[in-house]
């Protein structure tokens, strides 16, 4: 029997897939009684992820499409230069850090080739790229298998290196990013190595321009609980800015 925060996800991302899910069918598969899925139903409808229906319930969200990488640099790109420049100003001299793959992460490794006496780990190709002759940072990359839609490296092999690693700060990106189901991510490897960094890093910082509030993608990376720093761009919702500020979340805006 699954417990009510991992039944909860599994029912999200039910809703996700199919677009609609069955209580019958989901007593079946987890286990539970009726009653239980029909209040875990009621609780997700209350989050405004699902729609009641007549024996289940619908999503009501569309997830967000994911767009190759020239796609994904084009949108929002000044917001994005924006953000990754702010964010730069939160490395100091000798830290280690972790930059997450994505074009709003890239921004900041722009940001970081005249960085002096900074580790930096990456799983993005594109991020390696942009640092691998800044001479004030140390290169590490993660290995493992390379997802061409992302230019992210994933799977057993990159989370096995993250474990001999301790980190001051990651640098986090994202798909989607609900004040009521988290931080999200298209591709389930991709939502498994990010949940691995949350882990070895002391500070969790997620860049995201203001169009991925309200959005949720199909595989959770982590729960707001464990996100210490938000950037954004100035076009974020009152909702969010209250939101994150009731949650203990530290905003900064890239103006």
């Amino acid at each position: 029997m699954a417990k009510t925060g991992h039944r909860r996800a599994m029912i999200m991302k039910a809703l996700t897939e199919h677009g609609s899910v069955q209580v019958n069918e989901l007593v079946r598969q987890l286990g539970v009684s009726a009653v239980t899925i029909r209040s875990d139903l009621c609780k997700l409808e209350s989050q405004g992820l699902a729609i009641r229906s007549h024996g289940g319930a619908t999503a009501a969200r569309t997830p967000p499409t994911e767009h190759a990488i020239p796609q994904r640099d084009a949108i929002n790109h000044d917001q994005k230069e924006r953000i990754g420049a702010l964010a730069a100003t939160m490395v100091k001299p000798g830290d280690n850090v972790i930059i997450d793959s994505g074009t709003t992460t890239i921004t900041l490794a722009r940001h970081l080739r005249d960085a002096e006496n900074v580790t930096v780990m990456t799983n993005g190709l594109n991020i390696a790229w942009e640092l691998a002759e800044a001479p004030g940072v140390d290169l590490i990359l993660t290995g493992g298998l390379l997802r061409k839609q992302s230019l992210s490296l994933q799977g057993l092999q990159a989370e096995a290196c993250l474990q001999a690693y301790s980190f001051d700060k990651l640098f986090l990106g994202v798909d989607g990013f609900d004040l009521q189901f988290g931080v999200t991510t298209h591709h389930e490897a991709e939502a498994t190595l990010n949940h691995k960094m949350v882990e070895r890093a002391r500070k969790v910082i997620v860049l995201t321009d203001a169009s991925k509030f309200g959005c949720v993608s199909l595989h959770r990376i982590i729960q707001l609980n464990r996100v210490h720093t938000v950037i954004t761009d100035a076009r974020i919702s009152d909702e969010y800015r209250d939101g994150l500020v009731n949650a203990g979340i530290e905003l900064l805006i890239a103006d």
